[in-house]
């Protein structure tokens, strides 16, 4: 174990295969706390790319609010969501409904939008029995490590994210969008560069482009940085891709994604980038009370299947306008 060189006064731990973990006594007034450590905190995530703050004792949602206002001055309300969310008051939300039994592979939060969220913050107020860590993983070091070319296709076309909008699966219009009238949703989508079409029977499908690799904000060092694999038709679990296709056909998949010139992504490929991402994955198992914060561009998460009850608040906040980033001259002239 070592210790970061920006511990002080926080004693941060360093070790192979778990994200940097904070361990403090429980303060008795957690939103002070946060207002007093705010930049340490903020310092150790761009340091490392997450920090876990074990023993702030979290819990309940007012609390969690309050933390999480502190730390960033104010949580983004969620566009274009692909599931529906609980809510507790503006921008903090339950953490997406997706089956226990089934990951979430690792992904950055809303990339696929003009103005992705720079921070994540989560909170753990109830901890699965088993199983059901927020894992991380160096965005830089899963670009580095991927074919080149992989790579080089993802950075010189980019990808396309596809969704049809239905009343069965997945978020609403007004989940989505913030309306549900068709000139607001119109509307939104031409503000954000995203393509669509009314379907005879009413529903909504959309197509929007966007880099596979941004250079972060503040280093510039270019990350890998897109749902390519999370929203992939071959992620999902056989039975339930045989259903959905059977059900809405397979270019009406509740979503998916393709490369950017609008070829399919293959099996193959969806495989290689979920292996890459297992090999740098760090996880540490929530215990109650436990706060975790990522930087949203430097480090992708996911949800490992669990059993028990689990329940983590999520926040989101520093609103980021990025850059497309190409890792070589060839694929930055195409």
């Amino acid at each position: 174990m070592s210790t970061s060189s920006l511990a002080a006064p926080l004693d941060v731990e360093l070790r192979p295969g778990r994200p940097p973990v904070a361990r403090i006594d429980t303060p008795p007034d957690v939103p002070g706390w946060a207002a007093q450590y705010r930049d340490v905190l903020r310092a150790q995530v761009a340091e490392h790319g997450s920090l876990l703050v074990r023993g702030l004792g979290l819990r309940d949602p007012e609390q969690v609010g309050a933390l999480f206002t502190r730390l960033t001055g104010g949580l983004m309300t969620e566009r274009e969501s692909f599931a529906p969310r609980e809510t507790f008051g503006s921008g903090l939300y339950v953490s997406t409904t997706w089956p226990a039994n089934q990951p979430m592979c690792m992904h950055h939060e809303l990339s696929y939008t003009q103005e992705p969220p720079g921070l994540m913050l989560f909170a753990c107020l109830t901890a699965p029995e088993d199983g059901g860590a927020t894992a991380v993983a160096d965005a830089a070091e899963v670009l580095r490590e991927l074919p080149p070319e992989v790579r080089t296709r993802f950075e010189r076309e980019g990808w396309l994210l596809t969704r049809s909008y239905n009343d069965e699966i997945g978020a609403s219009l007004e989940e989505s969008f913030g309306t549900a009238d068709r000139a607001g949703v119109e509307g939104y989508c031409r503000a954000n560069g995203i393509d669509f079409a009314w379907q005879p029977d009413g529903s909504l499908r959309t197509t929007q482009r966007r880099p596979a690799v941004v250079r972060h904000p503040v280093t510039g060092e270019a990350c890998w940085f897109n749902q390519i694999a999370f929203l992939n038709e071959w992620t999902l679990a056989p039975e339930v891709r045989e259903y959905l296709v059977d059900v809405y056909g397979a270019d009406g998949l509740p979503f998916n994604t393709r490369f950017g010139d609008g070829g399919p992504i293959g099996e193959d490929v969806v495989e290689l980038l979920n292996a890459t991402y297992e090999k740098h994955t760090r996880r540490e198992p929530w215990q109650a009370g436990d706060l975790l914060l990522v930087d949203n561009v430097r480090t992708a998460h996911s949800r490992e299947p669990y059993t028990g009850d689990r329940q983590v608040l999520v926040g989101m906040a520093d609103p980021r306008r990025l850059d497309a980033g190409a890792t070589n001259p060839e694929a930055s002239e195409r």
